[in-house]
């Protein structure tokens, strides 16, 4: 009795904390509209998630297209197909890894941040004394984020893809002696305009859910600096998660 007793307690929360969340995102999208329109606070936004994120994602996708070039490699030359190295690597990255990776690690250092910062304006009242000077917080802290989020993510993830080739390209035929023009041929044969497009729609998604998730732990946290450490690991697991989860149905329905 006791396990179902949880098990239901945890399944009112989920419910609970899901609605409020798009009424957060709903008020976060009404407000974008009305005014006072404050650009400098997007623009803000947008150096933080994107400037301050690029380190990181070209790290990422570098290595990570090296190792898979190394594993593709060994694995084709099994039955003489290293040919089709490059194009494996690229639909790789351009359709799944590039838009998760990207996402998890921005969401490690953005996500987490949203939420710490929130947290700590909602615990210390800041947010409360944005009401007394008759500011929306949501407008003010939510709504740029977000966006910020949504615009940044592709172009996080087109810097991963660009890396990610090189990474590649560098160790099959610098290091692996892979055939350089069948490596970039098979590129162009097999990658389309989909394949790009499909990853940076995921992204772009993705970037909603950790940027909303961090903005909505983070406004909602309680219980001083225990409660905004709480709900900086709630933001970074939750969003992780999620868009593990989200992936999978974002491939179904854009394939």
């Amino acid at each position: 009795m006791d396990f179902i007793k949880r098990f239901f307690m945890f399944f009112i929360e989920f419910v609970e904390g899901f609605g409020n969340a798009l009424i957060l995102l709903y008020e976060a999208i009404v407000l974008l509209f009305k005014p006072p329109f404050r650009p400098r606070l997007f623009f803000q936004a947008m150096e933080f998630v994107g400037v301050g994120s690029l380190f990181i994602v070209i790290l990422t996708g570098a290595f990570t297209g090296m190792v898979f070039a190394v594993q593709t490699v060994h694995s084709f030359r099994l039955f003489n197909a290293e040919t089709l190295v490059g194009s494996t690597v690229a639909l790789a990255l351009f359709r799944e890894l590039s838009p998760v990776l990207t996402s998890l690690m921005v969401t490690g250092r953005v996500g987490s941040a949203m939420a710490t910062e929130l947290g700590t304006m909602r615990v210390t009242e800041q947010v409360d004394a944005l009401y007394s000077m008759a500011v929306n917080p949501v407008q003010y802290l939510v709504t740029p984020r977000i966006v910020a989020s949504i615009i940044m993510l592709p172009v996080l993830t087109i810097f991963c893809n660009i890396v990610g080739i090189i990474g590649a390209y560098y160790v099959a035929v610098s290091l692996m002696n892979v055939d350089r023009g069948m490596f970039i041929d098979k590129i162009i044969f097999y990658v389309d305009g989909y394949d790009i497009a499909s990853g940076m729609i995921k992204s772009s998604f993705f970037g909603l859910i950790l940027s909303l998730t961090g903005c909505y732990k983070g406004i909602n946290a309680e219980g001083g600096a225990r409660g905004v450490g709480l709900a900086t690991t709630q933001a970074v697991v939750y969003s992780s998660v999620i868009i593990l989860i989200s992936d999978y149905f974002l491939t179904i329905f854009l394939f």
